[in-house]
């Protein structure tokens, strides 16, 4: 099978294993595009190629010339809206992106913060550092468990099902508010589905793990938040599009809620950003899913959704783009450095 091969801004190296990219070179015919030849490239190799691994434009004009496509595969892992998924869903060809690698790790670090938030782990060290720490139950105040707590999932999909399953050995009454998925569904994966409202005002903890789509952008504004419970925690884990994040520094820096998050509204954070100052934040420079073995595990898939095609099988790794919802995401691209 012919591959036409456009990585960027993800690098080879960086998302197969040594192992994993002689397979890939080794087993398919594979033309590697310069991205700075992009556009005469695509037009030259588009009707020969039975698979594309690009995240750029594929819109009418191109997919009218990519006769024999099987599948085209997005590893930067975001459906980005510059894709006619339309006219790839008519004709049959798979819209794929490993995305599901990052959910256990992100998840991961979900919990270290949680826990961190709950139990003071940062701010105590903070503390130590500058000579103002204070012992035993004078330093946990505020401190409380996790264990029997009540725990809320904004968004129940890849990640907030990782989550969940880090969490059971803490016997938490869980809840989740997902409008994409049915109330019988939430419950079959062991969470009792809520009203937004609801989760926000029962919870000690939510995890924000939702997409960021056309209709929750700032769907976590002041009014909303001001509904959790006083010292109540927030993990922004997923898109910051979903918090109005002024909202967020006012309500850390009074104190009333404690938050962590990964992911800002701009990235890399300017320097002379105010949320850097913002006191009851614990910070993450999104980091959560960034590891070697998360983000070479997309090659692995993307080997595994390919050699499943060549075989004339049904891709089985990869989230596949879901034509009553994916023109509803809104996922900002990657940026690598």
């Amino acid at each position: 099978m012919r591959v036409l091969y456009d990585p960027a801004p993800r690098q080879t190296d960086e998302i197969f294993s040594a192992a994993d990219r002689s397979r890939f070179f080794s087993e398919f015919d594979v033309i590697e595009i310069d991205p700075a030849e992009r556009d005469a490239a695509f037009d030259r190799y588009l009707p020969e190629a039975d698979i594309v691994i690009s995240q750029d434009t594929m819109e009418a004009d191109r997919l009218e010339q990519a006769v024999k496509l099987k599948a085209l595969i997005n590893v930067e892992t975001n459906f980005l809206p510059n894709v006619d998924y339309g006219a790839c869903l008519r004709r049959g060809v798979h819209v794929l992106t490993p995305a599901s690698v990052f959910a256990l790790p992100v998840a991961e670090m979900g919990l270290c913060m949680a826990l961190s938030l709950a139990r003071g782990v940062h701010s105590s060290h903070s503390d130590f550092l500058s000579g103002t720490e204070k012992y035993g139950l004078e330093g946990n105040t505020q401190a409380e468990l996790i264990t029997g707590s009540r725990i809320g999932f904004i968004g129940f999909g890849d990640l907030g099902r990782a989550l969940h399953k880090l969490l059971a050995p803490f016997l938490a009454k869980v809840s989740a508010f997902d409008p994409w998925l049915p109330d019988n569904h939430l419950r079959r994966l062991g969470v009792e589905p809520v009203s937004l409202d609801d989760l926000l005002r029962q919870n000690r903890v939510v995890f924000v793990v939702a997409s960021i789509t056309t209709e929750n952008a700032h769907l976590l504004d002041a009014e909303k938040l001001s509904m959790m419970q006083d010292q109540a925690m927030l993990v922004l884990l997923s898109r910051a599009a979903i918090a109005d994040f002024d909202a967020l520094a006012k309500e850390a820096s009074s104190g009333r809620l404690r938050i962590a998050t990964d992911v800002f509204p701009e990235e890399p954070v300017a320097a002379d950003d105010p949320i850097r100052k913002v006191p009851g934040i614990l910070f993450s420079a999104h980091r959560a899913g960034a590891l070697t073995s998360a983000l070479q595990q997309i090659g692995a898939l993307v080997l595994e959704d390919m050699t499943q095609i060549a075989k004339g099988l049904p891709p089985v790794a990869c989230r596949r783009a879901e034509p009553e919802t994916v023109g509803r995401l809104r996922s900002k691209p990657i940026e690598t450095t």
